[in-house]
């Protein structure tokens, strides 16, 4: 049996419920099928995700990554991929993934797929830097893009790379 893993979802931007009504429940098993495929199962855990807007992710990312922009998604690890845990039996909080939803719209929207797909991709893409994985070489790019693809056709979600996604 896997350990449980605690997803917070806050949805600032109510936006996305509109467009997604369900777009809690695509987070959730998005994040869950992440987790379990990275070889995370064994530990409790626990992940925040936000579905905010453009402004709040351009502010977070000039804020931490000095690129004063909007991106589709941005993943916080807390204390590296092991995470950190406030006592023994607590789970380990993993970190937090940050969606905007007028790109991630805009991006579905200019390479044909759905919206709900590309969210579940992005929810991914963010756990999985979470659990410690990367794109910073072609190497890790290649493994971490195999990883996804795989998640994501046990989601019932096609190759999000034949696409030409790129998810940062």
């Amino acid at each position: 049996m896997s350990a449980p893993i605690d997803i917070d979802i806050a949805t600032p931007m109510r936006q996305w419920m509109d467009i997604l009504p369900d777009a809690e429940e695509l987070v959730r098993s998005a994040v869950t099928a992440a987790w379990r495929a990275s070889g995370g199962a064994a530990a409790a855990v626990e992940v925040s995700v936000m579905l905010a807007d453009d402004a709040t992710v351009r502010t977070l990312n000039r804020d931490h990554r000095g690129k004063d922009k909007p991106t589709n998604v941005l993943s916080f690890p807390i204390g590296g991929a092991g995470g950190s845990g406030v006592g023994p039996d607590a789970p380990v909080m993993l970190g937090d993934v940050v969606l905007a939803c007028e790109t991630v719209t805009a991006e579905a929207a200019a390479q044909g797929k759905s919206v709900a797909d590309h969210l579940r991709h992005l929810v991914v893409h963010g756990v999985l830097h979470l659990a410690g994985h990367d794109h910073e070489d072609d190497a890790d790019a290649e493994r971490m893009e195999r990883l996804e693809t795989r998640i994501l056709a046990d989601l019932g979600v096609g190759d999000p790379y034949e696409y030409g996604d790129v998810a940062e």
